[in-house]
């Protein structure tokens, strides 16, 4: 109790300089440890963190426009459909640069460490380089199984289990990921983002 008296007034001015910041902002979580001491951060990356200030959100469209000249460029690069790779980023992160799986993938296109790092990808988080490597990935798997739906599979499970079933694995979260990419994707091809 006297811990939280001193902390009350640091609260409140953290609270207040958080409120009057732009959008750019992550939600922010903390935990308070063994010895009464809080951690903050904007990554949770550790499961005792709760939500302790949400950022507004801004929708989808904005997210598309706002990274459209790197997915353009990557899709140039690679030779990946524009519209699946953002439905790829939206059914991953669901274009939050920050975020992270409870596997530890990372970044809009959910990278893992392995992964990220076979890509040449230094920082996951960085909106650029996660889409470049994601994006990179993923044309090696199209390259591998010359199938989108196997592909993607591949990007969710793992190539090994799309080798091994020949088709994409039985396994449900890959099934949902692959039906949800792809209902993006026909979605974003009609309405022409």
């Amino acid at each position: 109790m006297h811990f939280r008296k001193k902390l009350g007034p640091a609260t409140l001015v953290f609270t207040l300089v958080i409120s009057f910041c732009t959008p750019a902002f992550s939600d922010i979580y903390r935990y308070k440890d063994e010895n009464g001491v809080w951690h903050f951060t904007n990554v949770k990356n550790d499961q005792r963190y709760r939500l302790y200030i949400r950022t507004p959100r801004v929708s989808p469209t904005a997210y598309i426009r706002k990274y459209a000249s790197i997915i353009n460029q990557a899709s140039s690069r690679f030779g990946v459909e524009p519209r699946l790779i953002r439905a790829i980023i939206k059914t991953e992160s669901d274009f939050d640069h920050r975020a992270v799986s409870h596997r530890g993938a990372k970044g809009l296109m959910q990278l893992m460490p392995k992964t990220a790092d076979a890509m040449e990808v230094k920082d996951p988080y960085d909106p650029e380089e996660n889409i470049f490597g994601g994006t990179r990935y993923f044309s090696q798997l199209l390259a591998r199984f010359k199938d989108v739906k196997k592909a993607l599979a591949a990007y969710n499970a793992g190539p090994d289990l799309v080798e091994k079933y020949q088709d994409v694995p039985p396994i449900p979260e890959t099934r949902d990921f692959v039906d949800k990419v792809m209902r993006y994707y026909r979605h974003y091809k009609s309405a022409k983002q």
